[in-house]
């Protein structure tokens, strides 16, 4: 459970992210939605320490990381898989080698022991046999899976996904929400995704929280933000709907 009490942050005297709180449970996924330049990338560097609050504190299961040194972080931090929004895998690294990277850098696993387990993710995100190939010999979507493998590749308890299905068509973007979903669920993960999918939000989104102008504007589930009473949080899934549409048919 992660459990974000309160934070604010500024640049520059501006404030960016004003006394936000939620919590995120174990075994479910947290997605954080609103529009560009609302706080959610803010929030989410934030919450994994790549930013520093102002005020306010962050508790991984009841663990101080707000208060703690480099190095006690240092212990969370090997806990936490991250999927990046361009997945951000090394081009000159195979698929094995790209997904190898946290183990050889915080493990001291034997080669043989690294690959069974690179093997073991790379079969659990279904892109067996892809071990020697390149980025730039798979598609976007096995990207994606790649980038995923490498993120639980560490056996996390906590998992961030920034804009997993960007640049993705609606088919693969649906494979791409159900493996977050179903790796959350199978591992007992602590899952936080940003993302502007109105279709995530409705297939994964077992909490919702919608940001705007650096607050917490709204909260519920998937099965009520339908009917959230709420002007901004109805004019971003109309706007949201109307976007998945054109997508749809253009793809």
């Amino acid at each position: 459970m992660i459990e974000v009490k309160n934070i604010s942050k500024s640049y520059s005297g501006k404030l960016v992210m004003n006394d936000f709180s939620f919590v995120a449970e174990q075994g479910k996924t947290t997605l954080i939605i609103g529009g560009s330049g609302h706080g959610k990338t803010v929030l989410m560097r934030s919450i994994v320490g790549l930013e520093e609050v102002d005020s306010g504190a962050i508790f991984y299961d009841g663990r101080n990381f707000s208060e703690m040194n480099i190095k006690q972080r240092k212990s969370i931090r090997k806990e936490i898989g991250m999927l990046f929004q361009g997945s951000a895998l090394f081009d000159s690294q195979t698929v094995e080698e790209n997904v190898m990277f946290p183990l050889s850098m915080f493990t001291d696993m034997s080669l043989e022991e690294k690959r069974e387990r690179v093997n073991f993710c790379l079969k659990r995100v279904n892109l067996e046999n892809k071990n020697n190939q390149y980025p730039s010999q798979i598609s976007g979507g096995q990207k994606k899976r790649v980038g995923i493998a490498r993120a639980i590749s560490m056996n996390p308890k906590y998992l961030f996904c920034d804009e997993p299905n960007s640049g993705l068509d609606p088919l693969t973007s649906h494979v791409i929400d159900e493996l977050i979903k179903e790796i959350t669920q199978e591992y007992g993960i602590t899952t936080i995704v940003n993302t502007h999918d109105m279709n995530s939000v409705m297939e994964i989104g077992d909490k919702v929280i919608f940001i705007y102008q650096g607050q917490k504007w709204w909260e519920g589930s998937s099965k009520t933000i339908l009917q959230a009473d709420n002007k901004e949080v109805r004019e971003f899934v109309g706007l949201a709907k109307v976007l998945m549409e054109m997508r749809k048919q253009s793809s």
